[in-house]
């Protein structure tokens, strides 16, 4: 299930039909925004996985990208799953 890039809770949408003026019902951010998009990676240029897409300066906006497809989570399921890699790691360290 698709969940807020912003606030992480699950959204209830079916497919990839998101509007350019839908907002998350639990912290009112805008969804169709380079954030919520399963293209986004903070790590590569311009942050779109997508080579030919024409990236807004703001990631948080609603923007009229045609090829938006809604992610798994965005950002927090990201920082999350650095966050256990991290955890894991630290337990096998030498001191």
């Amino acid at each position: 299930m698709p969940g807020c890039a912003h606030c992480g809770r699950p959204l209830d949408i079916v497919g990839n039909q998101v509007g350019r003026r839908d907002t998350c019902p639990h912290c009112g951010e805008e969804v169709r925004s380079c954030r919520n998009c399963r293209h986004f990676e903070p790590s590569v240029a311009k942050q779109c996985k997508e080579p030919f897409a024409d990236v807004p300066s703001d990631k948080d906006d609603a923007n009229f990208c045609e090829l938006f497809q809604i992610g798994e989570g965005g950002l927090h399921a990201k920082e999350s799953r650095d966050a256990m890699l991290s955890a894991a790691e630290a337990l096998f360290r030498k001191k």
